[in-house]
């Protein structure tokens, strides 16, 4: 390796921050609360505490953090909230307060070893007038790389706002700051609005995670975002989810449907100017993603610490046959074009 191995998707749990809002709003979190038991089950609910108390120490504890990257041959991480620290249910200012503290939460942790961590702050989707602002503040304030973003924003106090999908207009000045400042959106999804359909067998993540990149990164891509922002550095966790792999039906969609047409070439062309994450659990399928979105676009990721990340994300993309090169350019050298990374460099 000519550089240092660069782990894009890590995250880390801030207690005192999911302390601070319960006490702003104690209803919205227990109604919070509810929709996620809702929609996991009552058994996969159990069994997700039951792994969070057994990773507690790798999501909070630096040196914990620290020894477990070097047992995966890891020597850097952007580190990310947890995504439950959305909170969708907070009100704009409460929402803005929470990303600033989260922001500067993330920016504590970094500063404490910036050879081996950097950070991505958060930006409430479901409130897009506060957006800008809140990535300004993660990244001109705070320091960090950008933001992680959801695959929409869900309507605020039981509905009474629509929810704000990723074409929604009222993003334009976010994806605008984003492109102006050079910052990371990490879309990483939390939730999926098919709920009690997905309350069995841990389908609320095996399912709706894949399912929700797939829908969140069409709606990007057909309304012509990255047409108009086409420098605009999005990274989509778990490899894109089942986008890539069904690409071609979304072109027969732009070559035969007219509403299909709000994108200036084939949705296939965009997966190029998209960039995505190492975490598809499958060989063959780290390969193909490759192929369809070329080896400049796919970076390292483990979802770190969680049960359906890997311990083992750098074996996993040797295993995949990419030749070295291309492993190259995942494990460290598209980070560094990136600016991610211990000593980020500018973007040409």
């Amino acid at each position: 390796m000519s550089g240092p191995v660069v782990d894009v998707h890590a995250h880390v749990l801030l207690p005192q921050l999911q302390e601070l809002v319960a006490g702003i709003d104690p209803e919205g979190w227990q109604e919070a609360q509810d929709l996620e038991l809702r929609r996991n089950g009552a058994d996969s609910q159990a069994a997700s505490g039951a792994m969070i108390r057994e990773r507690w120490g790798l999501l909070t504890d630096l040196p914990a953090r620290l020894a477990a990257m070097d047992a995966a041959a890891v020597d850097h991480q952007v580190v990310s909230p947890s995504p439950s620290h959305y909170y969708p249910f907070l009100a704009p200012d409460h929402a803005v307060s929470v990303a600033r503290r989260a922001n500067e939460e993330i920016r504590d942790l970094v500063a404490q070893d910036p050879q081996r961590l950097s950070g991505l702050g958060l930006s409430p989707l479901q409130h897009p007038s506060r957006m800008v602002e809140t990535l300004r503040h993660a990244v001109v304030e705070c320091g960090l790389r950008g933001v992680e973003i959801g695959s929409y924003g869900p309507g605020v106090g039981g509905g009474q706002h629509g929810t704000v999908e990723l074409s929604d207009p009222s993003l334009e000045p976010f994806w605008a700051a984003a492109r102006e400042l050079g910052a990371v959106v990490f879309l990483h999804p939390f939730g999926c609005s098919l709920d009690e359909r997905l309350d069995r067998f841990y389908l609320a993540n095996t399912v709706s995670q894949p399912a929700e990149n797939a829908v969140a990164l069409s709606h990007l891509i057909f309304s012509g975002v990255l047409d108009r922002y086409p420098d605009l550095i999005v990274i989509a966790a778990h490899g894109g989810g089942y986008l890539p792999a069904a690409i071609g039906r979304s072109d027969r969609a732009w070559a035969v449907r007219p509403e299909a047409r709000g994108c200036q070439h084939p949705p296939s062309h965009y997966l190029r100017r998209l960039w995505f994450d190492s975490l598809t659990h499958d060989a063959g399928q780290l390969a193909a993603l490759v192929s369809a979105a070329g080896a400049d676009r796919v970076l390292l990721g483990s979802d770190f610490p969680f049960d359906m990340g890997s311990e083992r994300p750098v074996q996993e993309v040797l295993d995949a046959g990419l030749g070295q090169a291309a492993e190259a350019a995942v494990l460290s050298g598209n980070a560094a074009d990136l600016g991610l990374g211990p000593e980020p460099r500018l973007r040409p």
